[in-house]
C-alpha cells in the first residue's frame, strides 16, 4: 500500500466517527441551544485530519529525520486546509459576536476570562505532558543550565508566543506534539485585536480593552507580516458572518445543491493545489466555509449528534494527538522497529491508536475543557470582586 493512499485515512476516519457513535450512544447528545451546529460538527473533522496529516508525516520523518510537506495533495490538505477553516471559525464566530454586540451589548472581561478558561486549561496539561516527556528522554539529568530551562519552559507555557524553542537540549521538542502550538498565538492575536475590529461595526469598547486591542494589530504586524494566507482565512470568517445575515444567501446555503458545491470546492482545493496557502484554494476554502456556515450541511453530516460529538473533543484531539503520535512510535514501538514499517503496517498502527486518541480527548473534554468553559461567570465574578470591589465597572455595554 502506499503510504499517502486515501484508504487509511478513510478507515481511520471510520474508527473515530464509531467511537464517538458509542460516546453519543452512552451521554447522550451536545447540546444545541444558540449552537452553529453545522460549525460544531465540522471542528471534530478538522482535528481529526490534523492528526492523520501528521501521521503520514511521521512515516517520513522516522526515515530522512526531515519534518516537511508531504508528497500527496490530499495529505498536505488534511493538515493545511483543515489549519485554514479553524481560522475562518474564529472569524465567524467572534466578528458574529462583534455583530451582535450592536444591539446586545457585549462584556469585554467575561469575553477574555471565557477565552483564558477555553484554551488555558487543556493547554497547560498539554504542556504537563510535554515537560515529563522531555524529562523521560533526559532521564532527569540537566543538560543545559536550569535558568535556561525555566525561560524555555516559561515561553512554551505561555503559548509559544515569543518562541519554541527545544528543551534541555532536546532538538526534536516541537515535534513531540507535532508542532501544533504555530497556530495558538494566532488566535490569541485574533481574540486580543477584537476590541479594534469592533470599531468597524460601530461597537466601541472601554478604554483599557480598545489599548489592548490596538497593541495586538501592532505585534501580529510586526509577528509575521508575511502571514497573508492567515488574515484571508480570519478574513474568510468575517466575510462568511456578514454573508450570514443576507436571507438570501441563508436561503441557498440550507440547500442540497450548496452541499453538492462546497464538496466541489474542496475537490478543486485538493485536486488542482498542492498547498491551500494560495490565494486560489484560500478563495474555494473561503466559499466552501461560507456555504457551512450560512447552512449548508453537507447532506445532514456535520449536523448529526456523531459529529457534534466528535467536534466537542477538537481541541484534545488537536492538541494532544501529536503526543500519542510521540509516544507510539519512539516508546511503544521504538524508532528502530518503527523505521521498519511497511506504509500498511505504519497505518495499521496509526489505526490501533485511533479510537485510544478519541477516547481519551472525550475525558480530557469532560474532565478538563467543560468544567473551565462551565466556571466563565463565576470565575469573572470572582475576578471583578477581588480586583476591583465594583464589579459594575467592568460591565460595559457596546455603542453604536
Amino acid at each position: 500500500m502506499d503510504i499517502v493512499s486515501p484508504i487509511p485515512a478513510i478507515v481511520c476516519l471510520l474508527a473515530a466517527v464509531t467511537v464517538a457513535f458509542l460516546l453519543f450512544k452512552y451521554y447522550g447528545a451536545p447540546p444545541d441551544h444558540g449552537r452553529f451546529l453545522a460549525i460544531d460538527g465540522l471542528r471534530g473533522y478538522l482535528a481529526f485530519f490534523v492528526f492523520l496529516h501528521h501521521s503520514s508525516i511521521w512515516y517520513f520523518y522516522l526515515r530522512t529525520g526531515q519534518w516537511e510537506a508531504l508528497p500527496s495533495n490530499l495529505y498536505a490538505h488534511l493538515g493545511q486546509s483543515s489549519v485554514v477553516l479553524f481560522f475562518m471559525i474564529t472569524g465567524f464566530l467572534f466578528f458574529s459576536k462583534l455583530i451582535d454586540a450592536r444591539e446586545f451589548g457585549i462584556d469585554w472581561g467575561k469575553f477574555f476570562v471565557s477565552r483564558l478558561l477555553r484554551l488555558v486549561p487543556l493547554y497547560l496539561f498539554a504542556m504537563a505532558l510535554l515537560f515529563f516527556v522531555i524529562t523521560y528522554i533526559s532521564k532527569g539529568t540537566f543538560y543545559e543550565p536550569l535558568p535556561t530551562i525555566l525561560k524555555n519552559a516559561l515561553k512554551w507555557i505561555t503559548f509559544t508566543i515569543v518562541g519554541s524553542p527545544d528543551l534541555n537540549g532536546i532538538d526534536y521538542t516541537s515535534k513531540i506534539v507535532a508542532g501544533v502550538t504555530w497556530t495558538l498565538p494566532y488566535e490569541w492575536l485574533f481574540y486580543t485585536s477584537l476590541p479594534v475590529l469592533a470599531l468597524t461595526v460601530r461597537v466601541i469598547p472601554p478604554f483599557p480593552y480598545l489599548m489592548i486591542g490596538v497593541v495586538s494589530v501592532l505585534i501580529a504586524a510586526i509577528r509575521n507580516p508575511q502571514a497573508h494566507h492567515l488574515l484571508i482565512a480570519f478574513g474568510g470568517g468575517i466575510a462568511a458572518s456578514l454573508l450570514y445575515r443576507t436571507v438570501g444567501f441563508r436561503k441557498f446555503a440550507s440547500r442540497k445543491i450548496a452541499s453538492v458545491l462546497a464538496l466541489i470546492c474542496i475537490s478543486l482545493v485538493v485536486s488542482l493545489y498542492p498547498s491551500a496557502y494560495e490565494l486560489a484554494p484560500l478563495l474555494l476554502l473561503t466559499i466552501t466555509f461560507a456555504l457551512i456556515a450560512c447552512g449548508s450541511n453537507l447532506f445532514g453530516m456535520l449536523i448529526h449528534p456523531v459529529s457534534r460529538t466528535l467536534g466537542e473533543m477538537a481541541y484534545s484531539i488537536y492538541l494532544l494527538h501529536g503526543i500519542a503520535l510521540f509516544i507510539t512510535f519512539n516508546f511503544i514501538i521504538g524508532v528502530p522497529l518503527s523505521k521498519a514499517l511497511s506504509a500498511s503496517t505504519h497505518w495499521m498502527v496509526i489505526l490501533s491508536i485511533t479510537p485510544l486518541l478519541i477516547l481519551g480527548c472525550a475525558v480530557t473534554f469532560r474532565m478538563i475543557e467543560r468544567p473551565a468553559m462551565q466556571s466563565t461567570t463565576a470565575v469573572t465574578d470572582w475576578l471583578r470582586l477581588k480586583l476591583t470591589k465594583r464589579p459594575k465597572q467592568l460591565t460595559h455595554g457596546a455603542q453604536r
